[in-house]
């Protein structure tokens, strides 16, 4: 089992820790509805340094990762931040991925953690098509990059103290390359998976516990705390974010998961893996579409729960699910027959073997993010 360059300091403030993704990971601090708390109302500090990040270089760079995904890379212009999926060939998707786009000729692309080795061995099949040879132009980076999330209301607030160009005032899904805590040519992402705002700060492993003490003393005026995976993971859900072996798997199409936005068919964006597939699944519709729902009836949803009508025939299975922190609700996304996908409908989930009532609702289910 890895450590990340963290691992340390994890331990030192007491995080409960549990494998996650072949890493030793922190699950949770002081508990998952505090943690989750502080992240909506002050900031947080997540190490994601088990996530995986890849360089692509070269004239042929573009056309390479524009084949790859189903966004349209081509609209990315230097310091801009694309969320993407990697179509399998199949109708299924191997991952979901972040693309920054440096330069024209320069792209790093940030995978799942869990799905590194697959992503590699994927991109590196697809690769010599395109006169890209995997360890020079295709550079898995993975094991020598260590990032923190710092998410939250206050946290470019805080993290501006420690970085030598402004960051307040960045963008959505921008980076810039610059100085933090004394650390040159850090990556600094308005990027998250919490829908709280904040930025994700990449840096070499050997920075990492430089820039781990310069992020809390910059943020303890703000009551900045350590999060835990168990927190990052309802964040996510309460703003309808897909998870990678959740929401996401080799056996569903981003048109069945609600991705039919960041998969594009236009002229500029030209072929890639499953155009023909995912453009007649967009034409002609699915057979189960993801949804999100409130449970009406008191109980919590969980992954793997059937999902009934009211008569108790399946329509469909509950893909996440928890009690929401920020509404006190239980609520959930799942895969459903495209009848029952509407906003408002009465659908059931199945816990011990009782039906109880939930509804279709519109995510995100917390409105009120920054």
């Amino acid at each position: 089992m890895k450590n990340t360059v963290f691992t340390p300091f994890h331990i030192e403030l007491g995080a409960k820790m549990a494998p996650f993704a072949g890493y030793n990971m922190p699950v949770e601090y002081a508990g998952i509805n505090e943690e989750h708390l502080t992240v909506r109302e002050k900031v947080g500090v997540f190490d994601v340094s088990h996530m995986g990040e890849v360089w692509v270089k070269g004239p042929k760079a573009l056309a390479f990762v524009q084949y790859m995904t189903s966004n349209d890379v081509a609209a990315l212009t230097p310091g801009k931040v694309q969320y993407s999926c990697y179509p399998n060939g199949k109708g299924g998707i191997v991952d979901d991925l972040l693309v920054y786009c440096i330069d024209a000729e320069t792209y790093l692309l940030v995978i799942n953690a869990a799905n590194v080795q697959k992503d590699w061995d994927f991109m590196c099949g697809i690769a010599p098509k395109f006169g890209l040879t995997p360890g020079k132009e295709l550079y898995n980076a993975s094991d020598e990059i260590c990032q923190l999330a710092i998410q939250g209301p206050l946290a470019l607030k805080a993290m501006q103290k420690i970085c030598d160009q402004p960051v307040e005032d960045m963008a959505y899904y921008t980076f810039k390359k610059l100085t933090v805590a004394g650390i040159p040519q850090a990556i600094f992402s308005t990027t998250g998976y919490t829908g709280s705002g904040g930025c994700e700060i990449y840096v070499a492993n050997a920075d990492g516990p430089k820039l781990w003490k310069a992020v809390f003393e910059a943020g303890a005026e703000y009551g900045i705390k350590p999060i835990g995976l168990g927190a990052r993971d309802t964040l996510r859900l309460e703003m309808g974010f897909c998870l990678y072996g959740h929401e996401l798997d080799d056996a569903t199409s981003p048109i069945e998961a609600g991705l039919g936005w960041i998969t594009k068919f236009s002229a500029a964006k030209g072929d890639f893996l499953d155009k023909e597939l995912l453009l007649k699944q967009k034409n002609e519709g699915v057979t189960r579409k993801l949804v999100g729902f409130e449970m009406v009836d008191k109980g919590v949803p969980r992954h793997g729960y059937e999902v009934t009508d009211a008569l108790g025939a399946p329509i469909g299975v509950v893909t996440s699910g928890t009690m929401s922190p920020c509404l006190k609700v239980g609520i959930g996304m799942g895969y459903v027959k495209p009848a029952y996908a509407r906003i408002d409908t009465e659908i059931y989930v199945k816990v011990r073997e009782r039906l109880l009532k939930a509804k279709v609702v519109k995510l995100p289910f917390y409105k009120n993010s920054n």
